[in-house]
């Protein structure tokens, strides 16, 4: 992960717009003057003089750190979006994908964490529109080696940013990706043979690739906006925070006119250890921003231990909170679940027991959720 930045830094990254299986720590915006934090300001560019003097003529990506976020939070100018009823859906299809444009690539975990994640934000232009907890496709370069002379199929990324995307605008969109790496278990040497074909395209990805894009899809994980005041749990394992990521930027970093938050947003994020850790910086500053609104637990597998001594797994924490969580939920609190689908039976379990100690039956309680659609899942 990147280290945390002081309030006054600026990354400023040049791009002329352009687009791993896993979700970035700097929030993007087109180069204008910007109220945030209480001031105003316009960026400084570290660009030559001819470059200044040709009136910037091309389109810049200026990288804040989210460090700067305060509860003064970013006015953004409502899109269309915000007036429909329905989310779009598949606007764009396999067969007919959009060619978009990668931003910028960062990797967000430090160096001990097991494997590399990236943030990557892409450019659709405003044409691929969509609400936060939806997924968009991505369509690997290359032919399919299973059909020779067709295309790689499409790969599933939750979106982990607003419908207004890290520049605010409505034109981007970001992705948190996993590099899928394969190590040789007689070896243990990486067989680049077997590696994730689109994580490693993605992660490998420099600003200005284009890259083929589908959807949106998915309606279970939309964030329930009816209630402003409403209870969400969220419950992920490493790159399954995307579409939280998305959520909290939208109830705490911007200022959205017709969505004004004021309920408890619970975050429980599980990871390896404290380098694996993704957009910390930014949950964080939420917790000191806004403590009576939002609650972050960690569940660090390889520096925790539970109650029993083993490692710290995220249904751990789920147990070790679970007289709250039932309580919330027989008050009608939304509980997400996003991650490897490996997270589920331990969940599932974890649930089940404490069920069984407070005299319910967690079958019949788990179809009334389901009922009542409090129960959001989409595991991978």
């Amino acid at each position: 992960m990147a280290h945390l930045a002081t309030l006054s830094q600026l990354h400023v990254s040049l791009a002329a717009f352009a687009g791993s299986d896993t979700p970035l720590r700097r929030s993007a915006f087109k180069v204008q003057n910007i109220s945030f934090g209480g001031k105003s300001w316009a960026p400084a560019l570290p660009l030559d003089l001819k470059s200044r003097n040709a009136g910037l003529t091309k389109r810049l990506s200026v990288c804040m750190s989210v460090q700067q976020a305060s509860r003064s939070k970013v006015a953004v100018s409502p899109i269309e979006l915000e007036d429909s009823k329905e989310p779009p859906l598949n606007t764009y299809k396999p067969k007919e994908p959009y060619t978009a444009t990668i931003v910028s690539v960062e990797r967000i975990v430090g160096p001990n964490a097991p494997g590399e994640t990236c943030h990557i934000v892409i450019d659709h232009g405003g044409n691929v529109p969509y609400w936060e907890g939806q997924s968009y496709g991505v369509i690997p370069p290359g032919e399919n080696p299973k059909k020779p002379g067709n295309p790689h199929n499409v790969r599933l990324y939750s979106i982990a940013s607003t419908r207004y995307g890290d520049s605010f605008d409505g034109k981007t969109t970001s992705l948190c990706v996993r590099r899928a790496v394969y190590y040789d278990p007689e070896t243990g040497k990486e067989d680049p043979s077997k590696n994730g074909v689109c994580s490693n395209f993605l992660c490998n990805s420099k600003s200005g690739d284009k890259v083929q894009i589908t959807g949106p899809s998915g309606k279970i994980m939309l964030l329930p906006e009816n209630d402003p005041n409403a209870t969400h749990i969220m419950i992920a394992t490493g790159t399954g925070v995307a579409p939280y990521r998305g959520y909290l930027r939208r109830m705490f970093m911007e200022a959205v006119p017709k969505y004004k938050f004021g309920g408890l947003a619970w975050l429980f994020l599980g990871v390896a250890n404290n380098d694996s850790l993704l957009y910390d910086d930014e949950f964080a500053k939420y917790l000191q921003d806004y403590p009576d609104h939002f609650r972050y637990d960690k569940a660090l597998s390889r520096e925790q231990k539970n109650k029993s001594g083993g490692k710290m797994y995220v249904q751990d924490k789920i147990e070790e909170y679970s007289d709250e969580i039932f309580k919330l939920l027989d008050d009608g609190a939304h509980i997400y679940f996003c991650g490897l689908k490996g997270m589920m039976p331990g969940i599932q379990d974890t649930l089940k027991k404490v069920a069984d100690q407070r005299g319910e039956k967690w079958d019949e309680k788990l179809s009334q959720l389901k009922k009542n659609k409090q129960w959001h899942v989409e595991v991978y």
